[in-house]
């Protein structure tokens, strides 16, 4: 199965378990008058949105390189974990403007419906099915190098977290009574605010990525002594990194003795090449400038 096939797998299930999920939870919400079921509902309605976007921009993403792209079609990856994030701002706040205007009706002195015992269950039951989604989109994420399945992942995780917070505010109304039907508002509120973090975790991923940000510091560092493992090279210099969606581009200056013939300097390139192909992924572009020791 090709990688592509693997995601779009592996898509396909979470894809189906938040359409079970949406349902059930608008369901159990409107049943059981939770607005922490509602917006947690609401939550899952943009999992499955994401999803359509992972099973879009993956299959363009895969596209080889052709004369239009000389570096693929990397960055749609990107693209669409930018597009999971502004989903994920877009839903917190929906989450957070529903919850603050029953908080505010609350406080005006307007008696909030007691959540049922159908929310409780709903939240219950999101809480195993999203965390073991994320435990299974997140490791086969790791394992295809997929920015976009880890942010799908975490999109999950979100879900999850999102139901602990409207099970803790659900269960609490239920069993305190219905002075403290407060907390089902309140419990919405902070799973809008959880929702506000990991968007803002995904967007500064993404917007770095499509913005040229070069790798992390250690990732260049290891990439130079990669580079200085061989005695007969030295000084590299001008090392320029970024990443391409599932893949990463490296362009350096490298010095050697320049009475050493072309077909030698020719073979050690090609050879700095291959050693970083092998650590970082055989679709890394490399690029290397050879230069003669002053």
């Amino acid at each position: 199965m090709t990688r592509e096939q693997e995601i779009y797998k592996v898509t396909l299930i979470g894809s189906a378990g938040n359409a079970v999920l949406l349902t059930f939870k608008f369901i159990a919400g409107v049943l059981g008058h939770s607005s922490a079921m509602i917006a947690d509902a609401v939550h899952s309605l943009s999992d499955f949105v994401t999803d359509l976007l992972v099973l879009v921009f993956v299959g363009i993403s895969a596209k080889p390189q052709d004369q239009s792209h000389d570096y693929g079609h990397g960055k749609y990856e990107t693209i669409a974990s930018f597009l999971i994030g502004l989903a994920l701002v877009g839903a917190a706040v929906g989450i957070l403007v529903s919850g603050v205007l029953k908080l505010v009706a609350w406080w005006g002195g307007q008696q909030l419906e007691a959540p049922g015992w159908i929310a409780l269950w709903a939240a219950l039951l999101s809480i195993l099915i999203k965390e073991l989604l994320y435990q299974y989109t997140a490791r086969k994420g790791r394992t295809l190098d997929s920015q976009v399945m880890v942010a799908n992942a975490w999109h999950h995780r979100s879900d999850a977290l999102s139901s602990v917070g409207a099970a803790l505010g659900i269960g609490l109304a239920i069993w305190l009574g219905r002075r403290w039907t407060v907390l089902d508002p309140v419990a919405s509120v902070v799973v809008g605010l959880m929702l506000v973090k990991v968007a803002y975790e995904l967007l500064k991923a993404s917007v770095g990525e499509l913005t040229e940000r070069s790798l992390p510091a250690d990732t260049e560092q290891e990439i130079e002594q990669i580079i200085q493992s061989f005695d007969d090279v030295c000084q590299p210099h001008n090392l320029r990194t970024r990443r391409i969606g599932n893949r990463i581009a490296i362009e350096a200056h490298v010095r050697m003795d320049g009475q050493l013939p072309l077909h030698v300097v020719h073979e050690r390139a090609t050879t700095i090449e291959r050693k970083l192909k092998d650590r970082f992924g055989a679709k890394t572009h490399v690029t290397l400038h050879m230069e003669p020791v002053k």
